[in-house]
């Protein structure tokens, strides 16, 4: 990797890629002890909610390059008090490659950690990348993304039967997605997709009042989770028509998720096929 253009190496790994598959796809699965720098999953904040896997890992870290207060301090100071600790916020990736490449070929056991699952908005690949370009081997461990620790919050399904077939992960438009990019419209006009809006506290107030303009029903129902699974964890719950108020009387501008659709309070779903049957299951046909 040229210091200066970081984006040689990640388009020379693309394109590699898009010749022949890496062979350790076919010889790792999640969760196996491989050779390289992981990119652990820190989950969405409660430290108990850090996978298995992440804690073995961090127990045997020399250096943690960790995403700043998106990871909670609670978690850091559990698992990785005996490691040097490098927060990542405010570092491009012309210090943070050379940072970690050298640490891992002096013989330092480096994690990177990252908020959520870092293969949700976590632009781990292009550090992936960039290492690998340089000869360090990388790999995923997966962690609890914020959706998944939001619907146990609601105590509600993202996915419920003949009311939510379909979940979309996505973003509004902004700096990095464009209007023409932004899908938000198309997934609430589907009816029976849950949408889950990360990095979109800031713009509650337009992406309610864009779906207002296009003609959804005012009275779709909306969840706004602000650090879901943190000590602070805070649930707003509305409509599109309503809950931008609420938002902004919060005072919340970032750190939260967005949840627009009827699996936010669960209800109008019908019994699952899966457990069709249930009353009469083992009973025998024969029973007096």
């Amino acid at each position: 990797m040229t210091e200066d253009d970081p984006q040689a190496a990640i388009d020379a790994q693309g394109e590699q890629r898009q010749a022949d598959l890496d062979d350790r796809i076919f010889e790792h699965s999640a969760g196996d002890d491989q050779e390289g720098i992981p990119f652990v999953g820190a989950g969405p904040g409660d430290p108990k909610l850090l996978t298995v896997a992440g804690r073995e890992l961090l127990a045997d870290a020399d250096l943690v390059v960790h995403a700043g207060s998106l990871v909670n301090s609670e978690l850091l100071e559990a698992y990785c008090a005996h490691a040097e600790l490098v927060n990542s916020v405010g570092k491009d990736l012309e210090e943070l490659i050379p940072l970690m490449r050298d640490a891992y070929e002096d013989g330092r056991s480096v994690v990177r950690l990252h908020s959520g699952d870092p293969a949700i908005y976590g632009a781990a690949l292009e550090q992936m990348d960039a290492l690998e370009y340089e000869g360090v081997p990388t790999y995923f461990v997966p962690g609890v993304t914020s959706a998944f620790a939001a619907s146990a919050t609601l105590r509600t399904q993202l996915t419920l039967n003949e009311v939510a077939n379909h979940v979309a992960f996505t973003r509004p438009q902004g700096k990095t997605l464009s209007e023409d990019d932004d899908h938000i419209s198309e997934f609430v006009g589907m009816g029976d997709v849950t949408t889950c809006i990360y990095l979109g506290t800031h713009a509650v107030r337009d992406t309610m009042d864009r779906l207002l303009t296009d003609g959804h029903d005012s009275e779709t129902p909306v969840a706004v989770i602000y650090h879901a699974s943190w000590p602070d964890e805070d649930v707003i719950v509305g409509t599109i028509g309503d809950i931008a108020e609420k938002v902004e009387d919060a005072g919340y501008r970032a750190s939260a998720l967005v949840i627009i659709g009827d699996a936010v309070v669960g209800a109008g779903y019908e019994r699952s096929y899966l457990y069709g049957d249930w009353a009469t299951r083992g009973s025998g046909t024969d029973a007096e």
